[in-house]
């Protein structure tokens, strides 16, 4: 910017003050503009990351909603549950809690398989993490279809749910395994045989 030559050094110097100001401001508006946009159009893990700044609850309810069950249960582990080979673990939406289960199948699976229903000859399992883990155990336990018999020396507490599958609450993680064999009825030893060594990890 030119300036009068016979302007006072004062003047000049306010004048080259407020378009100082003036650029400093319009930088700083553009940078978080830049920002904002690439937090929202970012990867899940940045959008998390985002999320908890705006309060524990934001990043509970994405975190529990992330949680990859499958890292937490191995092919050997399931195979073993189910007394024969397994598939690798695939997600799907778990059927009754929040999260996502981690499903193996077995030779005799039927075809399309389908990781967000029930189907048999398949180990599921779901672990929630989380302020919603004892809500999500207390809302399958309460619920018209289940028969719930306790099951002690699981976790803080465990129940059967009289036809599929094995609950265990620890801390803030709700659990559950559901091996179900081909021609046969879902077996509860091999669940609490899974669920010994899943619980381990939690």
């Amino acid at each position: 910017m030119r300036l009068h030559p016979k302007m006072p050094s004062c003047v000049a110097g306010l004048v080259a003050v407020g378009v100082t100001s003036i650029l400093l401001v319009a930088c700083s508006s553009s940078s978080s503009t830049s920002s904002s946009t690439t937090s929202t159009t970012g990867s899940p893990t940045t959008r998390a990351s985002t999320a908890s700044t705006s309060g524990a609850s934001t990043t509970s309810s994405v975190a529990s909603a992330n949680f990859d069950s499958c890292s937490v249960v191995t092919q050997a582990e399931a195979a073993g549950a189910l007394g024969q080979s397994v598939t690798p673990g695939v997600l799907g939406n778990a059927t009754v809690e929040g999260g996502l289960a981690c499903v193996f199948y077995g030779p005799s699976s039927p075809t399309p398989t389908t990781p967000n229903a029930a189907q048999p000859d398949t180990v599921r399992v779901v672990v929630v993490k989380g302020p919603d883990a004892l809500t999500w155990y207390n809302n399958y336990k309460s619920s018209p279809q289940v028969h719930a018999l306790a099951v002690a020396g699981y976790g803080d507490q465990a129940f059967y749910d009289g036809g599929a599958s094995l609950s265990v609450l620890k801390g803030n993680s709700y659990l559950r395994v559901a091996v179900a064999p081909a021609g046969a009825p879902p077996s509860l030893p091999a669940e609490e045989q899974l669920a010994t060594a899943i619980l381990a990890k939690l």
